[in-house]
């Protein structure tokens, strides 16, 4: 059974808890700022860096694709920015702009190109591959010691590993102008901070978040982590320390539970099939936020109400 496990469930589900980890760190901020919806923008734009990497390199790969999808999230960043500012609109409706424009530009290439011959899985692109990710050179829990069993390793696993501790990192080293900036940007511009460019700098944190996690996980993940476990932490806190904190553990909880559930909860229920893990992990994720909407001590309001 220790095998079994090591192999066939231990990497996809410590893949979906790095991916939801990277998601919902930057998602503390964007919800607190009111951007909460900038993820969904990014999860969808990478389509046409995805297709403009296959129209330059003529294969379907993934580190091409990868570099393309993280172009058009940055280019996506970049127009939101400007559009808020230089029109100064809302955010919601420079990410509606950005998203619905580049999104439709993507559909016509992939339909205008020989793209349309290839199989650029839309089902990929929403679900992921997160069951697929297995870990078949390994034979028990003492591969984790042996070298040549950690070379077969998924990709995806050392990537998003290593995501993840960079967004980690930038979070703590730049903690005191975040909050500074996410609760009071007036008095951070007081205060010298070029309050622009850490919003700027977060949304871009937030895209490489996003395109990391996509490929392995699929963008119903990456759209429910950001929002769903910072909003339920936001609940239940009015310490920014804690709700962070309290976001990772329930970003973890959805990731377990959610790809236990997607195996095994259709056969506890008569079904001989599972389901989608991408689906599950983020249904469980919003059944954390429902219950905190409905129990958690604080909620009254989801905003940057106090630090």
């Amino acid at each position: 059974m220790g095998a079994e496990f090591v192999q066939l469930s231990l990497t996809p589900i410590l893949i979906g808890i790095l991916a939801s980890i990277a998601c919902a760190l930057p998602g503390n901020f964007l919800i607190l700022r009111k951007q909460a919806l900038i993820g969904d923008a990014i999860s969808h734009v990478v389509l046409p860096g995805i297709v403009v990497a296959f129209l330059v390199t003529g294969v379907v790969s993934t580190w091409p694709m990868m570099i393309g999808a993280a172009g058009a999230a940055l280019i996506a960043v970049v127009l939101i920015e400007a559009i808020k500012r230089l029109g100064k609109i809302e955010p919601g409706a420079a990410m509606g702009v950005v998203f619905t424009a580049l999104f439709a530009f993507g559909v016509l290439l992939l339909e205008q190109s020989d793209t349309r011959q290839v199989h650029l899985d839309v089902e990929h692109a929403l679900y992921g591959n997160l069951e697929s990710l297995i870990w078949l050179s390994a034979d028990g829990w003492h591969s984790l010691l042996d070298a040549t069993a950690l070379a077969g390793l998924p990709p995806e696993l050392p990537r998003l590993a290593g995501v993840t501790l960079l967004i980690g990192a930038l979070t703590l080293i730049f903690w005191r102008p975040l909050k500074i900036t996410t609760f009071d940007e007036a008095f951070g511009q007081a205060l010298g901070l070029p309050t622009a460019f850490i919003g700027f700098a977060l949304v871009a944190v937030a895209a490489v978040a996003a395109v990391a996690a996509f490929d392995a996980v699929g963008s119903i993940i990456v759209i429910a982590m950001f929002i769903c476990p910072p909003a339920a932490a936001r609940l239940m806190t009015n310490r920014l320390e804690v709700q962070v904190a309290l976001s990772v553990l329930f970003a973890t909880i959805s990731a377990i539970l959610g790809y236990v559930l997607a195996g095994y909860g259709p056969l506890w229920f008569g079904g001989v099939h599972a389901v989608s893990a991408a689906g599950m992990i983020a249904t469980v994720s919003g059944i954390i936020l429902a219950l905190a909407c409905l129990f958690a001590p604080h909620r009254a309001r989801i905003g940057a109400t106090g630090p």
